[in-house]
């Protein structure tokens, strides 16, 4: 086990860390909580020696092994990712070179009845036994089976690691501690660049690890599928809690409501105990009686309640200026990087007020497509027409990396700010959590959600119809996130998001737009509705690779044949009625935004048909709901068809 004892860190006038004793036990599953700044990854770094804390110590028993993922990782970008990870099994790979160069001698020699010789034989057998029990026979199928899982494809792994992004190399970086299979395996927010796929694929390889591990993670879904246990650091102490996020939520409540209960109970007795006290005091003959009394209160246990931190970010953004009805149009786009094709002729068009998600596998071009629309990068081919008075606000998925470190962060955002704004600059700092000196700090002293937060402020320094944030949560922690998404919630723009995070995505968007082999794929529904409809909430067949296999196909394809004449046509019945749902649906729209195009002119008002008009589009908005209901029903009779056959 890993036991700290006594941990206490200050940083000028701040305590981080109160003299932490905690224990860390053989096959826990636990997650580490707390705000941004708290001291999370410090503690990590701590428990892994990587830094020395100014008092305390930490121990760790026996020849136990420990991992540790970190945010900051430095690879040899000329090795190729298998070769990397394969470093893993660094014990087996030169034991196969010690066998190999005794294969080789003995390949050579010719002195067989010689003591040298049979010396060979068995070092040569005892090496392969080493070599079975290290797993060196399974290490490169073990090896490309988790790299597939956490979302390389198979020629990838044979590609140098300089061509990959930083957050790809991180991925390396965690195969390679998967695979050596620590007691202890530490994780700094390893789900930051994953993409839903991987991090359902990481949750049941957690769940099913035979060490310990500890994680960071601003992602409760994750933490409620993988960790057991929760432990808290707030105002410089540590609480641990012996349950998953959720129901830590439910019993940090609990005990402060019995804390609060108790103390007030205490309060009571002292208080009627300090009576007794000066009204004995006054009579000599219970003189004696006060001085009991007042040595009982002495050696009282004193109840404090303990400190909780409230803050959080007031977020609000300004109205949304009236954009035209088309908000971006997209046709026939195709991007390449080289020879290499990113998107092959998609299409997209956003309406105003829609709020849509981009999903799919890291590397299919979310974020290619994304900075495309807003023209922030050159499509290869095609058209993208930004509609009337669209005013954009975008979010980069490095946006906090990108800041000026050199500045403080009252400099970051007054530089940003119109000049009417400069002015209101400290109370907009103050909604985000950066009140007096804060906003003084350089913002090379900030940690990665104090710089989320700096970011995002930057973003509501003016009214903006079209949002796009790609990746918004990643350095969040979990409150901010909960904060950003309430704000979003009542954003009346458009809404372009693209996340790995599905508790952030649930309800926050009625259109998921999902990316995969250069296509762009719709379903009309939130994050929930899209998982459900790619079964990816059990076994997620889809986390292994970003397309079904040809031999999915082939079965898929044989399935299709074997069904009889009258299933095949229920069948076409039914995938016609759901398609002409969605002809209705489109039609309505259509001519629902030819109508709010009309009276977008305020001339119109005036006009004789106006009346008419109106009626007309009342009856068209109130058919909408009848048709919904229409398409609905029809793919919920198709999917069980299909679930039977």
């Amino acid at each position: 086990m890993i036991t700290a004892s006594n941990i206490y860190i200050k940083y000028g006038d701040r305590i981080l860390f109160n003299h932490l004793n905690f224990v860390i036990k053989p096959k826990i599953k636990m997650g580490l909580v707390g705000r941004n700044g708290a001291g999370k990854s410090t503690l990590l770094k701590i428990i892994a020696k990587e830094i020395s804390p100014d008092a305390g110590e930490v121990s760790r028993s026996g020849s136990t092994t420990l991992g540790y993922l970190k945010q900051e990782i430095s690879l040899d970008k000329d090795k190729k990712v298998m070769d990397e990870a394969l470093g893993a099994f660094e014990q087996a790979i030169n034991l196969k070179n010690k066998i190999d160069r005794i294969n080789e001698e003995i390949s050579i020699r010719t002195d067989y009845e010689s003591a040298a010789y049979e010396k060979l034989l068995n070092e040569l057998s005892e090496f392969n036994d080493q070599f079975q029990l290290l797993g060196g026979y399974t290490m490169e199928a073990e090896t490309e089976k988790v790299l597939i899982g956490l979302g390389f494809k198979s020629p990838d792994l044979y590609r140098k690691i300089g061509e990959f992004s930083g957050g790809w190399q991180m991925r390396i970086e965690l195969a390679k501690l998967l695979l050596t299979r620590p007691d202890f395996l530490l994780l700094d927010e390893p789900t930051n660049h994953l993409d839903i796929e991987s991090i359902i694929w990481l949750e049941q390889y957690l769940r099913d690890y035979e060490g310990a591990v500890v994680v960071i993670s601003h992602d409760k879904m994750f933490l409620d599928q993988v960790t057991k246990f929760t432990a808290e650091i707030e105002f410089g102490r540590l609480y641990e809690y012996k349950a998953n996020y959720s129901k830590y939520l439910e019993m940090r409540l609990e005990r402060r409501e019995q804390q609060e209960a108790a103390f007030k109970n205490q309060q009571k007795q002292i208080a009627e105990t300090e009576k007794l006290i000066d009204k004995f005091r006054a009579k000599a003959s219970k003189a004696k009686m006060a001085q009991s009394l007042i040595k009982q209160l002495d050696r009282m246990d004193k109840i404090e309640i303990d400190q909780e931190n409230n803050s959080s970010m007031r977020i609000s953004f300004p109205p949304a200026p009236r954009s035209g009805q088309v908000v971006v149009d997209a046709k026939k786009v195709i991007k390449q990087y080289g020879d290499a094709e990113i998107l092959s002729g998609v299409d997209f068009t956003v309406n105003r007020g829609e709020r849509v998600a981009f999903v799919g596998q890291n590397g299919q071009g979310k974020t290619t497509f994304t900075r495309i629309l807003i023209n922030n990068l050159d499509k290869t081919s095609g058209t993208v027409t930004l509609g009337h008075n669209v005013q954009i606000g975008y979010y980069a998925q490095n946006q906090s990396d990108e800041l000026d470190l050199s500045k403080t962060v009252l400099e970051i955002v007054e530089g940003a700010a119109p000049p009417d704004l400069i002015p209101k600059v400290r109370r907009i700092l103050g909604s985000f959590m950066f009140s007096g000196e804060d906003a003084e700090k350089k913002a090379s002293v900030l940690s990665g959600g104090e710089r989320a937060r700096v970011a995002l402020a930057c973003l509501l320094l003016r009214p903006i119809n079209l949002l796009v944030l790609d990746e918004p949560t990643n350095h969040l922690d979990i409150l901010s996130k909960e904060v950003l998404k309430d704000a979003l919630m009542k954003y009346d723009g458009t809404l372009l998001i693209v996340s790995h995070d599905r508790e952030f995505l649930q309800g926050l968007t009625s259109k998921v737009v999902e990316f995969k082999d250069k296509k762009l794929f719709d379903y009309l529904g939130d994050i929930t509705y899209f998982l459900e409809k790619r079964k990816a909430d059990n076994m997620r067949e889809i986390s292994l690779s970003g397309h079904a296999s040809e031999s999915n196909k082939s079965k898929q394809k044989n399935q299709s044949v074997k069904l009889s004449y009258e299933a095949q046509k229920e069948k076409r019945k039914l995938e016609k009625a759901v398609k002409n749902s969605e002809r209705k649906i489109e039609k309505a729209e259509k001519e629902i935004a030819e109508i709010e195009l009309k009276m977008a002119d305020p001339s119109f008002y005036q006009s004789s048909d106006a009346d008419k008009i109106m009626a007309e589009y009342k009856t068209l908005k109130n058919s909408m709901d009848d048709i919904m209901s229409a398409w609905e029903k029809a793919q919920e009779n198709l999917d069980a068809f299909e679930s039977k056959h």
